[in-house]
């Protein structure tokens, strides 16, 4: 059985590697290989292990069309392209939670009816509703009709980072864009109903109580998450503590804090129904005791688990104990490995997409982790077979024969002696019985802590390119604080009325802000905690997980010693550096902006780095995160062109979390930007044309702006720099210039623009990209850094068809995602789209 559910895993897993969904050929293919396999494990073949194996293909074949079939489904409901960012009218009801900010809300919202009249409508849609001065307070199941502006599901594309896309088509969110104000929206009469809005209705109601209750408490955003598994008001400087301490996971409802409420739910059943009566009857005579609170258990983790909104880890914690709640009430016991992994075939059955979260991964590997360091511990213990009873008794064994041996006389006439040596024995025996039990519980709490540490370390550095190094010793009193304190205190709170529930809450908060004190003063204590690394291939995370697999290995494996060798190309990558005399160009999709990254074998440089808070957060939620996957520590240079938000946005993210040791801008004197790099330890320097610096053999040089005072709008302002290696080969980067800019250019030294690779100015609108520029650059390939459907319509369809008549070999963000170029003696052009194409991409 076990082989089954692990071969229906894989082919789930399989299919979401694919590039495009099965054809004909495929799915012929798929039922003959399940149809063989099925037929060779019922005929009882002779070889041990072909018949488990055969299962396991044909389950495999099972899984992969089950989620080729559910994709199907999913992908059927399509926006189709000539109705982007048309006015459409919307009928349907609010879902979900809706997140409320001053100026609007963000909201999930179910199709009933659509004004274009289209068959295959996306059914959910996520908007913005952006509203005038007072922002509308939506509640889940309010039927409204509205005027919408749809895209279909686009997002950023960069390599190593996740894939947002996939996020979107897991959630079932087929189509995004925000309310138009072409006509004002109409509230309907009856609302919608169902079970899944009352919930959610639930959650509102009790989301709002505790901001009712802890206003601007500092942590209200943390409990609001404990609560209904809410994370939006969580602020960015708790995020930033509990990252650097590895307690990120305890925001969450996670499988801890459910299974810690199906534990308390069960203790309580089982001691209320002890002392119930029913008609004169003991309750526990009727029902026993374990299965009343077994069911307890299950009904109170199912509640919470709503609250979660059924996140991957609930899912899976509430299959396992149902599970095992239905054979314990038949009678049966399950082996913990079967559970986990049926758990996992039925999280998979409701959802093939979640293999593409890492919270999928993180949740059942830290279990299987669990399961496999507990069953390699209870092996050694049984082989070993300890009595701490012997330590115990030791009291009693030496006792009788000292009584035997004295008179009957002596032992009469000292009653108060013997009296207070029994109760010395019996102090003593309670006080060893308990620092042995203790003794266990702690070397048990330490084994799970260490394999959960172990387990999780490859994931971790292949998710978020990062280890914390505090994270088991920060997990140690920060797991029971939660659970013990923190979490219980929250759900009592939102079960007591007012106004009694408003000091339990405060209660909750207290105890909450007093842990993310400690962590705050053990991250500041170590502020080098956070172990960066690029992110691993597949050889290097396939080594690291056998080696996880070897370390958890009982006592007496082979060689287990060596299971850290295992992790080196995981801890110590062999980085592929550019060639001397080369260097490599990657043009990140930021959506509308610009940032790239140029790095030669020793040196790196950041062009730009995206919009910021203003905006898309880009600094922070695409360039930060790159360089660190990347593995790019520390800039040589940060060059941002202007002080239009979409260039220089993310350069307080960039200069935060990455060093830098010199920036370049084109900025006004008066902008921050100058003293938070000087502040952080960067030299700061205004770009100029003449400007020239050598890294490796590769000639960087500033074309402009003059040196002076700045003039002139920003874009006239804007840096030009070009980069040319030891064979010649250039690429320049023309930031946010116009025609003024390119006439001046070419006519203050027209070869200095040529260039193998261009940087498209100004995102190919059309006050840029004139015909004797392009003459004078006469580019063998560019880049358009644009965003998709962008408000600004760049690149000009003018200007495109400008490059392309000239056999430009283009690439374009908002189609493509990220590019990256190496150029050496040669010149090669890789697409992100291209090369790490899925099926659901451009659908």
């Amino acid at each position: 059985m076990r082989a089954i559910l692990l071969g229906f895993a894989l082919g789930v897993v399989w299919l979401q590697q694919q590039v495009r969904l099965p054809g004909a050929i495929v799915w012929c293919a798929c039922g003959a290989a399940f149809a063989i396999a099925t037929m060779l494990g019922v005929k009882k073949p002779r070889v041990p292990g072909v018949r488990v194996a055969s299962f396991a293909v044909a389950a495999c074949a099972l899984g992969f069309a089950y989620a080729a079939m559910r994709a199907e489904v999913r992908l059927r409901e399509q926006l189709p392209v000539e109705y982007e960012q048309r006015d459409i009218e919307l009928t349907g009801f609010v879902r979900g939670l809706p997140q409320q900010a001053p100026d609007g809300a963000r909201i999930l919202f179910e199709v009933e009816a659509n004004g274009a009249g289209l068959r295959d409508f996306p059914r959910l849609v996520r908007l913005s509703w952006i509203a005038g001065e007072v922002a509308p307070r939506l509640l889940a199941g309010e039927r409204w009709t509205l005027t919408a502006r749809l895209k279909r599901p686009h997002a950023n594309a960069n390599f190593g980072l996740r894939d947002a896309e996939a996020t979107l088509l897991e959630r079932g969110i087929r189509a995004t864009g925000y309310v138009s104000t072409a006509r004002a929206p109409h509230r309907l009469h009856a609302d919608a109903s169902g079970p899944r809005l009352m919930i959610d209705r639930l959650r509102a109601r009790f989301r709002d109580r505790i901001e009712t209750v802890l206003a601007d408490a500092p942590q209200r955003g943390i409990v609001v998450a404990l609560a209904v598994g809410a994370q939006d008001a969580v602020s960015e400087a708790d995020w930033a503590v509990m990252r650097a301490t590895g307690t990120s996971h305890l925001v969450a409802i996670s499988g801890l804090h459910i299974g810690f409420v199906a534990g308390l739910a069960a203790l309580i059943a089982g001691f209320v129904w002890r002392r119930v009566r029913v008609r004169g009857v003991s309750a526990p005579l009727i029902v026993s005791t374990p299965k009343m609170a077994a069911c307890a258990a299950l009904a109170c983790a199912a509640c919470y688990a709503a609250l979660a909104g059924f996140n991957v880890p609930a899912q899976r914690t509430l299959w396992m104990l149902l599970i095992v709640a239905l054979a314990f009430l038949g009678g049966r016991r399950p082996s913990s490995s079967l559970v986990l992994l049926w758990a996992l075939a039925f999280v998979l059955i409701g959802d093939p997409w979640a293999v593409t979260s890492a919270g999928f991964w993180l949740s059942f590997c830290a279990v299987a982790a669990i399961l496999h360091a507990m069953a390699a511990a209870g092996r050694v213990e049984s082989r070993v077979q300890p009595d701490d009873d012997d330590d115990l008794d030791q009291w009693d064994r030496a006792d009788p024969s000292e009584v035997g041996q004295r008179p009957q006389s002596v032992i009469e006439r000292r009653p108060l002696a013997l009296a207070s040596r029994n109760i010395a024995r019996t102090i003593a025996r309670t006080v060893a019985r308990f620092g042995a039990r203790a003794r266990r519980r702690a070397a048990s709490g330490a084994r799970v802590q260490y394999a959960m540490t172990i387990a999780l370390a490859p994931l971790t550095v292949y998710w978020f390119s990062q280890i914390p190094l505090l994270g088991p010793l920060a997990n140690a009193f920060a797991i029971p604080w939660i659970s013990a304190l923190v979490t219980p205190a929250t759900l009592a709170g939102l079960l007591l009325p007012a106004p009694l529930d408003a000091p339990v809450l405060r209660l909750a908060h207290a105890a909450l802000s007093v842990l993310c004190d400690v962590l705050a003063r053990l991250a500041d204590a170590a502020p080098s905690s956070l172990w960066l690394l690029p992110r691993p291939g597949a050889f290097a995370l396939a080594a690291a997980c056998v080696g996880v697999a070897w370390a958890l290995a009982p006592r007496g494996w082979p060689l287990r010693w060596a299971a850290p060798l295992t992790w080196l190309p995981l801890l110590a990558p062999a980085l592929h550096p550019v060639p001397a005399g080369a260097f490599r160009v990657t043009a990140l999709d930021i959506g509308q902006g610009s940032a790239l990254v140029v790095e030669t074998a020793r040196h790196a440089l950041l062009f730009d780095a995206g919009p910021g808070p203003e905006s898309t957060h880009a600094g922070e939620r695409i360039v930060v995160p790159y360089l660190q996957a990347a593995g790019v520590r520390a800039l040589d240079a940060l060059v941002v062109s202007h002080s239009d938000s979409d260039h220089a946005g993310g350069a307080p993210a960039v200069l935060q979390s990455i060093a830098v040791r010199q920036l370049l801008a084109s900025l006004p004197p008066q902008d921050a930007l100058w003293s938070d790099a000087r502040t952080r330890g960067a030299s700061a320097l205004r770009c100029a044309a003449g400007q020239r610096w050598n890294w490796d053999g590769v000639e960087f040089r500033m074309l402009w702006p003059e040196p002076g005072p700045l003039a002139g709008k920003p874009n006239h302002q804007s840096c030009v720099l070009k980069v040319t290696n030891a064979a010649g080969r250039s690429a320049l980067f023309a930031a946010d210039i116009e025609a003024d800019v390119e006439r001046m250019l070419i006519a203050r030294d027209a070869n200095a623009l040529r260039a193998d690779v261009l940087i498209v100015p100004h995102h190919g609108s059309r006050t840029s990209s004139t015909e004797p520029f392009l003459d004078s650059v006469g580019p063998s390939a560019a880049i358009f850094q644009v965003g998709y459907r962008n408000r600004f319509h760049h690149p000009h369809p003018t200007v495109f068809a400008r490059y392309r008549m000239r056999d430009i070999v283009l690439s374009r963000s908002d189609e493509d995602g990220a590019a990256r170029i190496e150029i050496g003696s040669r010149i090669t052009f890789e697409r992100y789209r291209q090369s790490h194409a899925r099926y659901w991409m451009a659908r």
